[in-house]
């Protein structure tokens, strides 16, 4: 079962919204070349609030991702894109359904 998550809340500067997805969208072949890392969303909860959610079967999944290239990118771009520095939260995953 994957046990381990990650939830990373974002907002937008204004006027940077399209750019955030983008940087989001553009994510995503970076995430694939992560085998630790079972299930990765990138999610736009309001007008300029987005977040990523990701899971991982055991810490050491984890922790490469957020050594990894994605987390580098986006502390990259935090300044230029973010109203304030993302927050990490590191989650427990108490039950799934998976296909």
């Amino acid at each position: 079962m994957t046990k381990f998550a990650l939830y990373v809340p974002l907002e937008a500067k204004p006027g940077k919204e399209q750019e955030v997805a983008n940087f989001l969208q553009s994510a995503v072949p970076l995430v694939n070349a992560e085998p630790g890392t079972i299930s990765w969303y990138a999610i736009q909860e309001g007008p300029s609030s987005f977040a990523i959610f990701d899971t991982f079967d055991d810490e050491s999944g984890r922790d490469a991702h957020l050594n990894g290239q994605v987390a580098a990118a986006l502390m990259a771009k935090a300044e230029d894109l973010f109203a304030k520095s993302p927050q990490i939260h590191k989650l427990s995953i108490l039950a799934d359904k998976l296909p």
